[in-house]
């Protein structure tokens, strides 16, 4: 389905990092944006977005595990695209596997419910499922590549609920014929990334910037993804034609620990003194294959050192505002020597 005018989207976890920088996105096009978000914290946002753009963005506080509400404001402000980023993260999910089952899975549910109820109005789904499903063992033994066909094999509560809703989109097709595109980002990075068990190499750069030493919880590689990619990603495929329960992998850019210190070390002269990398590697294929994406239309992948320069350049921005504030930001409050 083509852009234009008669678009009305909803964005569910719009608070969030993704959601911040999809909600900019389509607000850059002039499309109404609806948020719809448990939280009430737009820091985010605030982040990205100028006074001017959050003013035409209209803020709905409701719970995705509520489908009444979710229901209410889908047919109050007249939403025909849906895009859902609502979801608790690895640690929240692992310190409170109830709670991550009713966000995760129960929302992503009220999600197709409402959609499917709506039918004759709505584009397909467009969610955020996750390479996290995935272990290392899941990826070819012969090259070491995560294949788009690959069988997931999650190691945690997180994964096992994005493989559901990957399962329950796709009954969603067969039973009902909902359309959905899910994707599945692996290390996002970018203003706004600070939670998460991947935020290490974000929280990184937003160090460097303050001058202050920061260690990255793991080494890589990973894939990395930088979140406006993602953003733009998420728009194409809300626009898409394809038809059926679609789930692709995100494209993206191969790195290690010291290839991202190196990117920050260049927009950041003597980042390298800070920054340190713990020497682990995260339970997840970092070769990862995008096959079939395409079908959705063009994708963004911004070589590394661009969205790494990008990404000081917002910090550095705050910090000239004085908005940089290092609690925001997933770090400690300590040892700054003022912005870089």
């Amino acid at each position: 389905m083509s852009g234009g005018s008669s678009e009305r989207f909803l964005v569910t976890g719009a608070l969030g990092c993704i959601g911040a920088w999809t909600v900019r996105a389509l607000v850059r096009e002039g499309l109404p944006v609806v948020t719809f978000d448990l939280g009430s914290d737009a820091r985010r946002l605030r982040l990205l977005l100028t006074p001017d753009e959050l003013n035409r963005v209209t803020f709905v506080t409701g719970d995705i595990t509520d489908l009444d509400q979710l229901e209410e404001a889908l047919d109050e402000h007249e939403v025909n695209r849906v895009i859902h980023l609502a979801a608790l993260q690895v640690p929240f999910c692992r310190a409170d596997p109830p709670l991550g089952a009713r966000v995760n899975v129960l929302g992503t549910v009220n999600v197709f419910e409402a959609v499917k109820r709506r039918a004759a109005r709505m584009g397909p789904i467009v969610y955020t499922s996750s390479v996290g499903m995935f272990s290392i063992d899941d990826a070819d033994p012969v090259t070491g590549r995560l294949l788009s066909t690959a069988t997931p094999h999650p190691g945690n509560h997180y994964g096992v609920y994005k493989q559901a809703n990957e399962g329950n989109a796709r009954v969603y097709w067969f039973d009902d014929g909902v359309s959905s595109i899910g994707l599945r980002p692996m290390t996002v990075y970018g203003a706004g990334r600070d939670q998460g068990m991947t935020s290490g190499p974000t929280k990184a750069i937003v160090a460097a910037v303050l001058g202050q030493p920061y260690t990255v919880p793991f080494r890589g590689p990973t894939m990395f993804q930088y979140a406006e990619d993602v953003a733009r990603t998420l728009v194409v495929a809300s626009r898409s034609d394809v038809r059926g329960a679609h789930a692709f992998n995100l494209p993206g850019v191969v790195a290690d620990g010291p290839s991202f210190l190196a990117a920050i070390e260049t927009a950041v002269p003597g980042a390298s003194s800070l920054i340190a990398f713990d020497p682990v590697d995260l339970p997840f294929p970092s070769d990862i294959d995008p096959g079939g994406i395409e079908a959705l239309g063009p994708i963004s992948t911004t070589p590394l050192a661009d969205g790494v320069r990008a990404s000081v350049e917002t910090y550095r921005t705050l910090a000239r505002e004085g908005r940089l504030d290092p609690g925001e930001h997933g770090l400690a409050p300590v040892g700054a020597t003022g912005p870089r």
